[in-house]
């Protein structure tokens, strides 16, 4: 599925939104798509097909003034968040924008926020500490890794 095909809202219900896509452009499930919301960027992921080549979408952010009709882009990919030695110590939200007013991040990777959980070989049976990179959290409210 390649990037930018276009589609369109059919639906709100509340963060829940219909488009509708071509019959031969229909996104997969997990992708993001992406609309301009009175001037602020929308993410939406697909979470369903229901037919007639609607897709049933969770809005990532708030969805007051969506209009039937307004014009949703395919990402043509799941999102992806940052990850790597860059990512440390950063306040991101769900589709990955920093939110601590730092700048951009520089991580050479973004990672799909579905992926498989990893094999059993690569898993540690030891507690070990998550250092989140927060003070606050790190000193007084710790939290183990897989916790």
């Amino acid at each position: 599925m390649p990037a930018g095909s276009k589609g369109r809202v059919v639906q709100v219900i509340g963060t829940v939104i219909d488009a509708e896509f071509p019959p031969d452009e229909l996104p997969e499930v997990n992708n993001g798509l992406e609309l301009d919301n009175e001037g602020e960027r929308l993410v939406l992921e697909v979470e369903q097909h229901i037919g007639n080549n609607w897709v049933r979408c969770l809005a990532l952010g708030p969805t007051e003034g969506l209009r039937r009709g307004d014009e949703v882009t395919d990402m043509g990919q799941p999102i992806a968040v940052p990850v790597g030695r860059g990512s440390l110590g950063r306040l991101f939200n769900v589709i990955g924008d920093p939110l601590d007013n730092l700048g951009d991040v520089e991580a050479e990777e973004r990672w799909p926020i579905h992926r498989e959980a990893p094999a059993f070989e690569e898993q540690e049976t030891s507690i070990q500490m998550l250092e989140t990179g927060i003070k606050v959290v790190d000193l007084i409210a710790p939290f183990t890794r897989g916790g």
